[in-house]
C-alpha cells in the first residue's frame, strides 16, 4: 500500500472509532451501562475463542516438530527407535495436556458470561 492509501485507511478507522465512542457518550446512563455490560460478554467470548485457537495452533506445531525430530532421529539411527519412542510419546502427551488445559479454561470463562 502506498502512504496515501495508509493515511486514508487510518483516517477512516479513526472516524469509525470516534463515532462508536460518541454513541456511548450521548446515551442515557442506564443504557450505557447495559451496553457496556452486554459487550463485555462478547469480548470475553471472542478472547476465549482466539485463545483456544492459538493454543491449538501452538500445540499442533509443537507436536509436529516433536514427531518430525523423533522420526529424523530414528531414520538416522534405527537402533535408537526404542530409546526415542517413549520420550516422544510423553512429550506429545504433555503438549496435548496444555491444549486441554486451555480448553478447560475456555469452558470456565464461558460459564462466567
Amino acid at each position: 500500500m502506498t502512504s496515501r492509501n495508509v493515511k486514508i485507511v487510518l483516517q477512516l478507522l479513526t472516524t469509525f472509532v470516534i463515532l462508536g465512542i460518541s454513541t456511548l457518550a450521548f446515551a442515557d446512563d442506564d443504557t450505557a451501562v447495559k451496553v457496556a455490560n452486554a459487550s463485555k460478554g462478547g469480548y470475553v467470548a471472542i478472547a476465549a475463542g482466539l485463545g483456544l485457537g492459538i493454543a491449538a495452533l501452538g500445540g499442533a506445531l509443537g507436536q509436529g516438530r516433536a514427531a518430525a525430530t523423533a522420526l529424523d532421529g530414528i531414520a538416522r539411527n534405527p537402533g535408537a527407535a526404542d530409546k526415542l519412542f517413549v520420550p516422544m510419546i510423553l512429550g506429545l502427551a504433555f503438549i496435548e495436556s496444555l491444549v486441554i488445559y486451555s480448553l478447560i479454561f475456555v469452558f470456565l470463562v464461558m460459564g462466567k458470561i
